[in-house]
């Protein structure tokens, strides 16, 4: 611990020095500047890290410019990249080190981080505010004050999970890394001006346990997640049925995927008999969700139901994630008769299609905290397709049980929903049926007329 925390105060200190060297040839920025620009910010790849992207858009829709920095790994929304007020500011991801003990590597890591990204936050224009997401931050969260007492600007924290959890998912909560990793976040959390959270259980575990006053901004879907006309679900199935064996036909009929066909002469499109239904997880493929859950259930309980199973990652389906390969290799070892599984790699403009055209979601994130809802249930639901979701301390905040959709914990219970939702498809949708009623009539508030609402007020305190 020791170790670790002398490498902290010597990134610190790197910091410094780096401070006072740019001082001497930005200090005319820094009176100056773009009044109103806010930096949005996340030590992550932008292109999943929707949210990010949501504050993006909603901070350029009212005329604020914005840098947006971080990965450039995937690609960001089509409507980020169109934004005329909107800059991509990328930071180069560090690959861990090879050499060394792995706490040492670690250290390393961050400092250089650090570095690096108070560099290129110190070489944007000037910022009135800095947005910054919460986890990852070590070093982000530091290395963003420093660059708000530099450019004077407001610190705004959103709050998504605790570092500390996610970091406790592989080295245990009583790890000298995890333990610095709490301080850390407790400490410098609480020098930011303005705090965001996506729970109501998270506010108040931030207020009790932090002393950290944080304003709740639940995750709300994008205009475009919504249910799928048929004929664009038609064009997407088509597409994808290029790559993807689960959405070809069984008989190779012209103009037909296996859930929809169109009529030669009329261009009319309509579902296909007897189609099988098409269940969806989207994921990131990391500790805190467990695919081997869905694996058991689907090989233990579900054959004979007429089920094509669709999976990928996060909010663009695009497969990336450290255990990818692993839950590959376990999908491979499995005897489905009718039951096809395949992890599609999408385009951010074709994942809340595929959502939208689905029957049925599935969530297997289980928070690390206990604190955050699955966003990708946000945007389920905002395409009003029911879900299955693993049960969690706050998950009722979002998924109302037999109401807009089921809870399970554990493969056994998932696999006698399953069954129960999808006996009969697509003849008898019961369940399914009323579950999608209810998300239609529930008419939830979007992400835009919350985020007038809740951030910018904040904004506006002190222009």
């Amino acid at each position: 611990m020791a170790a670790a925390g002398a490498a902290l105060a010597l990134g610190v200190s790197l910091a410094a020095v780096l401070v006072a060297v740019l001082w001497l040839w930005r200090r005319r920025a820094a009176a100056a500047g773009g009044a109103g620009r806010v930096c949005v910010t996340v030590l992550g790849d932008l292109g999943r890290s929707p949210r990010m992207q949501y504050h993006a858009l909603s901070l350029a829709r009212h005329g604020r410019g914005v840098d947006l920095l971080g990965y450039l790994q995937s690609r960001p929304h089509g409507d980020v990249l169109r934004s005329g007020e909107i800059r991509l500011v990328p930071v180069a991801e560090l690959r861990g080190l090879r050499a060394g003990p792995k706490l040492f590597q670690y250290v390393i890591k961050v400092i250089v981080q650090a570095v690096q990204l108070l560099y290129t936050m110190l070489t944007i224009d000037r910022p009135s505010y800095i947005l910054l997401q919460n986890p990852p931050g070590l070093p982000a969260i530091a290395v963003a004050w420093v660059a708000c007492l530099f450019w004077r600007s407001k610190l705004i924290i959103d709050w998504h999970n605790y570092g500390y959890t996610i970091m406790s998912l592989n080295h245990g909560k009583n790890h000298p890394l995890v333990k610095i990793a709490k301080w850390y976040e407790k400490l410098f959390g609480r020098l930011s001006d303005y705090n965001l959270c996506v729970t109501n259980a998270m506010k108040e575990d931030l207020w009790v346990n932090c002393n950290i006053k944080a304003v709740m901004l639940y995750d709300k879907p994008a205009s475009y997640f919504k249910e799928t006309p048929l004929q664009v679900q038609h064009r997407l199935y088509m597409k994808l049925a290029k790559d993807y064996e689960p959405f070809k036909p069984r008989y190779p009929i012209p103009r037909s995927s296996a859930f929809t066909e169109m009529d030669g002469k009329t261009g009319h499109v309509i579902k296909t008999r007897g189609r099988p239904a098409l269940l969806i997880s989207s994921t990131s493929w990391t500790e805190d969700e467990d695919f081997s859950i869905l694996l058991k259930a689907l090989e233990g309980r579900c054959e004979g139901i007429n089920l094509t199973c669709s999976k990928g990652n996060g909010c663009i389906l695009d497969g990336k994630g450290p255990l990818k390969d692993y839950y590959n290799g376990l999908i491979n070892k499995l005897h489905l008769k009718h039951i096809q599984i395949c992890t599609p790699w999408l385009e951010a403009e074709d994942y809340p299609l595929l959502l939208g055209s689905a029957d049925l979601g599935v969530c297997l994130h289980k928070s690390s905290s206990g604190l955050d809802l699955p966003m990708k249930v946000v945007d389920m639901f905002g395409c009003c397709l029911p879900v299955c979701a693993i049960y969690f301390e706050c998950l009722h905040e979002l998924v109302k049980h037999d109401e807009n959709g089921l809870i399970f914990r554990d493969s056994s219970e998932l696999a006698e929903q399953l069954k129960m939702l999808l006996l009969g498809f697509p003849t008898l949708e019961g369940k399914l049926h009323s579950f999608r009623k209810n998300l239609r009539a529930s008419k939830e508030q979007r992400w835009d007329e919350s985020w007038d609402q809740t951030v910018l007020p904040l904004l506006g305190q002190n222009e």
